[in-house]
This record gives structure tokens, C-alpha cells and sequence, in this order.
């Protein structure tokens, strides 16, 4: 009886290692294509001289598509509302990458690199160390709402030096949401790979926009 119990905790287990692999292969095999296809944009942004949408149209496109993916991470279609996402996100991206790489190419190449070291040191760790990353759940979602309310004080009223400690707040703040959700996949906390790819994009592009910004200040310095 014993015996029989102890080899059915052992099937469970080896189904749960099983089902958590397969939402982190899927997960970088969507993330890794949605990468691409949100370069391929910003570049044909950047090609075509496309304009900045403005910020009302970036916050409501960006707000829309994401609850839209939300509400479709379940179905098929909604792979298709994570490509929209990020390729609009891609879009939003150009015109800034544009004025950067006039001014200085050797920024956009810094933040470039300075995000794929963070991100392939941060996951690298997260999927292998025993430490338990869950309590910062709470905190990043609270760090990530003051600084974004922070970031819309800042451009309205033109304020410098509170969009560069902006910046600043989303490579940390972004850096642990890295950890946090690697970390949550690994474990079986999110089972999603579709929300887990959105989560993740969407901290590797604040993460390479804030290092954009901050690279850009010390350059123009």
C-alpha cells in the first residue's frame, strides 16, 4: 500500500517537473520570436523616419492590447494579441532608437548588451538557485505603480532629474521582476506561457529603454 502511494507521489512529481519544462520551453521559444518580431518593427520604425505615436496613444494602445492578451491567454488567438503587443510596442520603440543612434550609436549598443547580460545573468541564476524569490511579488508591483505615476510626473512637467531617477527605479524594479517570474515558471507558479511571455518582454523592454535613457544622460554629460 505504502509502495503503491510512494510511486504515485513519484508520477505526480515527474508530471509537475514535466508540465513546468514544457511552460518554460514554450515561453522562450514565444518570447525569443516576439523579440525578433518587436526588433524587425522598431527597425522598419527607425527606416520609414515613423513618428512617435505621443503618449496618449502609446498608454492606450499599450493598456488596450495588454488586457486584450489578458483576456485571450487561454485560446489560440492569443499568441496572436501577444505579436500585436509587442510589435506595437516595437513601433513605440523606433523613434526613439532613431534619435539615439543619431546621436550616439554607442548607446543603443551599450543598452543593448547591458540587457542581455542582465537578463541571461538574472534568469540563469533564478533557474538555478534554491532561494525563494516570491516575496517580492507585492513589492515589484508597488515599486512598478510609483514608478510609472513618477514617470508621467515627469513628462508632463518636464522634470530632468526625476525621469533619469525613473530610469534608475525600473533597472532595479525590472531586474527583479526577471527573477521574480523566471523564478514563478520554474516553480509552477505560472502556468501561463503566454502571460509569462508578456511579463517578461515587457520588463526586457523597460529594462533596455531605462539603460537607454540613463547611458544617453551620461553620454550627453
Amino acid at each position: 500500500m505504502e509502495l503503491a502511494e510512494h510511486q504515485q507521489n513519484i508520477e505526480r512529481s515527474e508530471a509537475l517537473v514535466a508540465s513546468q519544462n514544457k511552460v518554460l520551453k514554450n515561453t522562450y521559444l514565444l518570447l525569443s520570436s516576439t523579440l525578433a518580431f518587436s526588433a524587425i518593427v522598431a527597425m522598419g520604425s527607425v527606416a520609414l523616419k515613423l513618428p512617435h505615436p505621443g503618449i496618449i496613444i502609446t498608454l492606450v494602445g499599450y493598456f488596450g492590447l495588454l488586457y486584450l492578451t489578458h483576456k485571450m491567454r487561454d485560446h489560440a488567438g492569443g499568441i496572436a494579441c501577444v505579436f500585436a503587443l509587442t510589435g506595437f510596442m516595437g513601433y513605440t520603440l523606433g523613434p526613439i532608437l532613431g534619435s539615439y543612434w543619431a546621436m550616439a550609436p554607442q548607446v543603443v549598443v551599450q543598452a543593448f548588451g547591458g540587457t542581455a547580460l542582465i537578463f541571461f545573468a538574472l534568469s540563469g541564476y533564478a533557474l538555478t538557485t534554491k532561494r525563494d524569490f516570491s516575496f517580492l511579488g507585492s513589492f515589484l508591483l508597488v515599486g512598478i505603480i510609483v514608478a510609472f505615476l513618477a514617470g508621467l510626473g515627469a513628462i508632463f512637467f518636464e522634470i530632468p532629474s526625476l525621469s533619469l531617477a525613473v530610469s534608475s527605479m525600473f533597472v532595479l524594479l525590472m531586474s527583479g521582476m526577471i527573477l521574480f517570474e523566471t523564478q514563478q515558471i520554474v516553480r509552477g507558479g505560472e502556468t501561463n506561457y503566454i502571460m509569462a511571455t508578456v511579463s517578461l518582454f515587457v520588463a526586457i523592454f523597460n529594462l533596455f529603454t531605462s539603460l537607454l535613457h540613463l547611458l544617453g544622460a551620461f553620454q550627453s554629460e
